[in-house]
């Protein structure tokens, strides 16, 4: 995935690894893709509702100059719901789930930029939009502890 992208792994689920460890080759694809759906989910509510970073600091406001350029309705991260639309999530390799935006330009509203950033200027502050909070971290365990019930069951 081009653009930029963050990655989960099945090892990070320890309470989810014990239970898979009385199991033997459990197909893992629809726990990443319920884990895949509710990234995409977390992430798009980050963009069109909460507008902040995963730990919960808000975004910087548009500059002055920058927000007299935009139209009713426009907010940050959501000028015409490129970004928005574009977030995704793939399976990878069979043990990850990998979700972010395949958009040219979405590493500079992730990580930010400088002004001698070409095309320039490209001084934009970072307004990280992929990530975990504590509480969508909660929300990945639950949905693997509730698949990993399932399967004993």
């Amino acid at each position: 995935m081009t653009g930029t992208s963050y990655r989960i792994k099945g090892e990070g689920f320890h309470q989810v690894r014990e239970v898979l460890h009385t199991l033997e080759n459990p197909d893992l694809l629809p726990l990443l893709d319920a884990l895949g759906m509710e990234l995409e989910s977390q992430t798009r509510r980050r963009i069109s509702d909460e507008k902040t970073a995963p730990d919960g600091t808000p975004w910087d406001e548009w500059s002055e100059r920058y927000a007299e350029t935009r139209h009713q309705g426009q907010s940050l991260l959501q000028g015409e719901g490129n970004l928005l639309d574009s977030i995704q999530y793939e399976v990878v390799g069979g043990d990850a789930v990998e979700w972010g935006s395949n958009l040219i330009y979405a590493a500079i509203h992730q990580h930010g930029g400088t002004a001698d950033m070409a095309p320039g200027p490209a001084a934009v502050p970072a307004r990280e939009y992929l990530g975990l909070s504590r509480g969508n971290a909660n929300d990945l365990d639950a949905i693997a502890l509730d698949w990993a019930e399932e399967l004993l069951h």
